[in-house]
């Protein structure tokens, strides 16, 4: 690595040696990446290697945090209540016994329902809203809520942006443009690559049997193009680090006014601590459209790493891509690759890279 990665890690109150370390750990683990590093606000680390600082990568469900907090901005106005029916906005999705599902347990994955019927047939209609819109409304809940958080991998995002357009009138792609992006100024951020931005796209990589197919689906300029809100978001670690410390700067109250601190306050209290997810299968610390850092279920480790603070919120995606911020350590983080690997070697990846990351923060 070059030293144009590491802007001034010293001013940034943070070792050179033990970032060098996180981006040699992000070199070894796949062929193209970017990884940007914030400390107190100053840039410590922006490194891209096998790509340009440009080059746009899929989120995956790195994604999900971009929608919760459009959802979040709506709320903030009274247009949406956290504990009204979706139903209430959206007659249809009453259907099949899902009238009393709200949306603070939208946001939460504590609907019951983690799929419209199938993951495989969610993710052969996420290209096509009104087939993924149709889907969930003819759907049904699969347990009671009650008895845990259940990932919504795919659906969370048509949810929520169905729910965002009836409310508003507008695309929910239009709407996050004008409410989030362009007021951060996240000028390679796109909920739908735009045919003008196809030249910058990374090209996936997909680990284990196959894993050709699945990239070949990925890697289309259509799948690309569409809006899949809860998974579909191409990006750049430094916009993606700028949305972060936005939301670190809100929930300090002096931040850029995108959520007020009391409403970012809520969304971050933890709705599952040492729950095991029922559609992921794993102890996943979830809040209100983020996922939490600190202590996992047993000794395992979340994406964030095993030393991250309990007030760590952020959201990784497919373990391949990932943001998260600090507030303890005023430290934000975003890491993005272009390798989709396997369980569990993915997670401990983004645990060694968050860790590395994490050591390097002096006192």
């Amino acid at each position: 690595m070059s030293d144009a990665g590491l802007p001034d890690p010293a001013a940034a109150g943070m070792d050179s040696d033990a970032l060098r370390h996180a981006v040699d750990l992000a070199e070894a683990w796949s062929t193209r990446g970017q990884l940007t590093v914030l400390h107190r606000g100053r840039l410590a680390l922006d490194v891209a290697f096998g790509c340009d600082h440009d080059a746009l990568f899929w989120l995956f469900s790195a994604s999900k945090p971009f929608i919760a907090v459009l959802v979040l901005r709506l709320i903030e106005r009274g247009l949406i209540g956290w504990d009204d029916p979706v139903a209430r906005y959206w007659p249809e999705f009453a259907e099949n016994g899902k009238d009393r599902i709200t949306v603070r347990q939208v946001l939460q994955h504590r609907t019951g329902m983690p799929t419209a019927g199938s993951a495989l047939g969610d993710a052969l209609a996420m290209s096509n809203w009104r087939q993924s819109i149709g889907r969930i409304e003819r759907s049904a809940p699969q347990f009671d809520p009650a008895r845990g958080p259940a990932y919504q991998f795919l659906i969370y995002g048509f949810v929520l942006g169905e729910l965002v357009s009836r409310v508003t009138g507008d695309a929910v792609e239009a709407v996050l443009q004008r409410e989030v992006l362009d007021p951060l100024e996240l000028r390679d951020t796109f909920l739908g690559l735009p045919e003008e931005a196809w030249p910058r796209h990374v090209r996936l990589h997909v680990d284990g049997p196959g894993g050709g197919i699945t990239q070949s689906v990925l890697n289309r300029r259509a799948t690309r193009a569409a809006v899949i809100p809860a998974a579909g978001i191409s990006s750049t670690s430094r916009d993606l680090a700028r949305f972060y410390q936005a939301l670190l700067r809100d929930r300090a109250g002096e931040g850029p006014g995108i959520l007020r601190r009391e409403t970012l306050a809520e969304a971050l209290v933890p709705s599952s601590d040492r729950q095991t997810d029922l559609f992921a299968r794993a102890p996943i610390r979830w809040s209100a459209g983020f996922q939490l850092g600190g202590p996992r279920l047993g000794a395992r480790s979340g994406p964030m790493g095993r030393t991250s603070s309990p007030t760590t919120f952020g959201h990784n995606g497919s373990n391949c891509c990932m943001g998260w911020a600090d507030p303890r350590r005023e430290l934000v983080v975003a890491y993005l690759t272009d390798r989709v690997p396997r369980q569990p070697a993915g997670i401990r990846q983004h645990a060694r890279v968050s860790d590395a990351i994490i050591a390097a923060v002096r006192d």
